[in-house]
């Protein structure tokens, strides 16, 4: 199979490709190679070597229609991500994810492309699953500007006030978005899902959770938790966890997640419309957690918990990966402990 990986020269496109080539199929990257992401590279970006790379904007229809010659599948990576720094980002985020997206869509119809995997992500879901002791499953109330100063971290049930019980949050979960860059992961799947029904394309999207390892591009206002903590520690400062720490997540390590990507480009593909699939570990750990493991790995300093919070972050957000398990065989194999160990070590993405 010839596939072609939108974003293949980032974090996690790298990893599809590694994973794509070891299975034996032919792999072509589409990557804009924008400054904001990647260094100038004297020789191209590490691990492409043998790879038919297009440099190009996914947002450019010719650039795409070139990309698209000859392929079976697309694997769509490219995405900007993050929280970014403030409402400015909107028009970048919208522009690239969505409108990005659009002209992919339009080109694989033209193209006559009926597979795609597109990378979505668990911010889809905003906060996750809750449980009143009173009033049962209930959406978790908007967290308060002065709850979050004064250390009430929790959400509170809608109804009675009370402290909620977290739990796992399955694909069918009803999407809430709480940030810019979550409106335009969800905006992606709706996009994805009109082409499939249009043109009778299947369509899978895997909703990615927190994502880390090798590559990782270094702290950045568009990177990850795990990033952040990561080069903090090899700038000899602990890491900052905000709010106290708790905050469940479920970190799942880039290797496994491409293992995710070629289990559904293998896999057969929905009759039609979008088949949305949580892509995590299934075993979830606290951000303090993941610091402090991060910290012990790596020899110091200690994680610095700051009570500082993120008007946009979350809680608890925590997958069920049933589905991903029974419909598409894919089950995490890295283990929290020895990717942590191994990601406290490993090479980030040299900075832009």
């Amino acid at each position: 199979m010839r596939v072609l990986v939108t974003g293949g020269a980032g974090f996690i496109g790298s990893h599809v490709v590694t994973a794509c080539r070891s299975a034996g199929h032919e792999v072509r990257v589409l990557d804009a190679l924008l400054p904001a992401v990647h260094p100038r590279y004297a020789d191209g970006p590490a691990g492409l070597d043998g790879v038919d790379l297009v440099v190009g904007d996914v947002r450019d229809a010719v650039t795409v229609d070139r990309a698209l010659d000859g392929v079976d599948a697309v694997s769509h990576q490219a995405a900007m991500v993050g929280l970014g720094v403030d409402v400015q980002d909107m028009p970048d985020y919208a522009g690239i994810n969505d409108l990005g997206t659009a002209v992919l869509l339009a080109a694989m119809a033209r193209a006559d492309v009926g597979r795609l995997v597109l990378a979505s992500s668990m911010v889809v879901y905003g906060e996750g699953r809750y449980e009143c002791p009173e009033h049962g499953v209930v959406p978790a109330a908007p967290r308060r500007r002065a709850d979050l100063d004064v250390g009430r971290f929790e959400p509170p049930c809608p109804v009675c006030g009370r402290q909620l019980a977290w739990g796992e949050v399955g694909e069918g979960t009803p999407p809430d978005p709480r940030t810019t860059y979550a409106a335009t992961k969800l905006a992606q799947e709706h996009l994805t899902a009109a082409w499939a029904r249009a043109t009778g394309g299947g369509a899978i999207a895997l909703r990615y959770h927190n994502v880390y390892g090798p590559h990782m591009p270094r702290d950045t206002p568009y990177a990850g938790v795990a990033s952040i903590f990561r080069s903090a520690l090899e700038a000899g400062s602990p890491p900052r966890v905000f709010e106290d720490g708790g905050q469940q997540r479920d970190f799942v390590h880039a290797s496994d997640v491409a293992a995710a990507n070629l289990r559904a480009l293998e896999a057969p593909p929905p009759d039609s419309g979008l088949r949305a699939y949580n892509v995590a570990s299934g075993v979830p750990h606290t951000v303090g957690d993941m610091a402090r493991a991060l910290a012990e790995a790596f020899g110091g300093p200690d994680p610095v918990v700051t009570g500082e919070y993120r008007t946009g972050d979350v809680r608890h957000v925590v997958a069920s990966p049933a589905r991903a398990d029974a419909e598409l065989g894919f089950r995490a194999r890295v283990a929290f402990e020895d990717g942590m160990r191994e990601f406290a070590r490993a090479p980030l993405r040299p900075a832009p």
